[in-house]
């Protein structure tokens, strides 16, 4: 939030832009119903009523259901919206065979075994350790989907961790952190290239833009890292873990 706050003030956007509170107000009120969108979703999830598949799935019906009230959509556009859908389900789902094709030949060639391996022989320093795993996760994540990613890396790099003293829910913190960053970056980054689409903008403007952030996100990547109270003092508080 600091950094995109001082980029738009470098850019000019909170001197050109300013806004009075009545209207401040007014668009808060009519941006509630697109913002209740997290809670139904998230809310749904962790309430048990729904699984994260379904939820994608209430979403979309959802913000159908709001692009009507908002008048932004019409009926007669719903043809051509499904056709550039199906195109762009199209692209996504062609970047994650080509990502599960990693995995399989790095499941069949053993690769991350030879990784584990090696990783121990170089070093017994638990700082170095746990540097060189998030490197190499942040390598697999640009190459490979998050799913296939996880089945493979969890059962070499986990009880690394573990003996190394790192609770299994702080590893598993680590572990998606570094694997969501793949899906905002090349040269897979199915999220990068789906969002780039949907707004028609050329990911080398994007990228451009998302390194100040990509810095940020490093940053509290190495923090998830190294001060465990971070991802473990919620779980901790709900008597989840001890």
């Amino acid at each position: 939030m600091l950094i995109a706050g001082i980029m738009a003030y470098r850019r000019g956007y909170m001197t050109k832009h300013m806004l009075s509170m009545s209207e401040r107000f007014k668009l808060l009120v009519d941006a509630l119903p697109s913002l209740s969108l997290v809670v139904v979703v998230i809310g749904g999830i962790l309430a048990g009523i729904f699984t994260p598949t379904e939820a994608s799935a209430i979403a979309v019906v959802y913000s159908l259901i709001l692009g009507f009230i908002y008048r932004a959509l019409k009926v007669e556009q719903l043809p051509n919206i499904l056709l550039s859908t199906a195109k762009l389900t199209a692209i996504v789902i062609f970047m994650i065979a080509a990502s599960s094709i990693m995995s399989w030949v790095m499941a069949f060639t053993q690769i991350p075994g030879v990784i584990a391996d090696t990783l121990l022989a170089m070093t017994d320093n638990p700082i170095v350790i746990l540097l060189i795993i998030n490197v190499i996760l942040l390598f697999v994540g640009t190459f490979m989907d998050p799913t296939p990613a996880v089945l493979i890396f969890t059962p070499i790099f986990l009880p690394i961790c573990v003996n190394l003293g790192m609770d299994p829910v702080q590893f598993g913190i680590l572990l998606v952190f570094n694997l969501s960053l793949g899906t905002i970056t090349p040269p897979v980054g199915p999220i990068l290239f789906t969002g780039c689409k949907v707004s028609d903008v050329k990911i080398d403007h994007v990228i451009k833009t998302l390194l100040p952030f990509f810095a940020v996100i490093f940053l509290v990547l190495m923090a998830v890292t190294y001060i465990p109270a971070i991802s473990m003092t919620i779980p901790q508080m709900m008597g989840l873990v001890k």
